[in-house]
């Protein structure tokens, strides 16, 4: 591995990246936990990108978790999960909010691997900081 190249801290964005896809593809829940334990080690130590794409990634997956609970709680409300409104939450659930995550999630993976930085649109200034 190349010095500088560790330094940038492109390796742990690409991590932090891919550990956002694979939490809302793969293997949820596992995968924000160690994206967690990433962003509490490195948020204050890490290399700029690193931590600019720790961050990003942690905010939208505490984000997509808080809207995955609202679509959830729109399914009780709308009669629960027996009722044909199930359907059509659940629809739209994943093809605006689960599905524009994913592709926010596969351009800040092509950013972090080009050693860019990357900002989600709208939520993108939100910081912890």
């Amino acid at each position: 591995m190349n010095q500088t190249h560790a330094q940038s801290g492109t390796e742990l964005a690409i991590l932090a990246e891919a550990l956002f896809l694979a939490n809302l593809l793969l293997l949820p829940g596992i995968c924000f936990l160690w994206l967690a334990y990433l962003y509490f080690k490195h948020r204050h130590t890490g290399p700029p990108l690193a931590r600019s794409h720790l961050e990003q990634t942690f905010i939208a997956s505490i984000i997509g978790g808080v809207l995955l609970v609202i679509a959830n709680l729109a399914i009780l409300w709308l009669g629960g999960y027996r009722s044909a409104n199930t359907w059509v939450v659940l629809i739209l659930y994943f093809t605006t909010i689960h599905s524009t995550l994913v592709v926010l999630g596969m351009v800040g993976l092509s950013k972090a691997m080009a050693g860019s930085e990357f900002r989600f649109p709208l939520i993108g200034r939100l910081s912890f900081n």
